[in-house]
């Protein structure tokens, strides 16, 4: 097990880097976790962020890619909700790294 250290909070993340308390999100805990994957976070990263926390609100579950670009999709429109897109945001692995990011867990079909 691993941990980040923000401010004077150590959040816990499970041998892949993932939350293990989910109510420890924040922006600085997404930043970091960004900082770790060598990305910087622009606003069309916050925007699939919070839309994958709805989702999660929503279902309670983290969408693997199919969801989660028919999601993006059906909520933001083609231009956004398609495999390109997302893939050139979250480097080859949206489902993933997005989840990771946002503060939710991995998807349950990811490897």
């Amino acid at each position: 097990m691993s941990e980040l250290q923000i401010d004077q909070q150590r959040i816990a993340l499970d041998k892949d880097g993932y939350l293990i308390n989910l109510a420890d999100w924040s922006q600085a805990v997404a930043e970091a976790l960004a900082e770790r994957e060598q990305l910087t976070l622009s606003p069309e990263h916050w925007e699939i962020l919070h839309l994958l926390r709805d989702f999660y609100a929503e279902f309670q579950l983290s969408p693997a890619n199919r969801p989660l670009i028919k999601y993006t999709a059906l909520k933001l429109g083609p231009e956004k909700g398609n495999s390109l897109h997302l893939n050139r945001l979250f480097n080859g692995t949206p489902a993933k790294l997005a989840a990771k990011l946002a503060g939710l867990p991995k998807p349950t079909n990811c490897l």
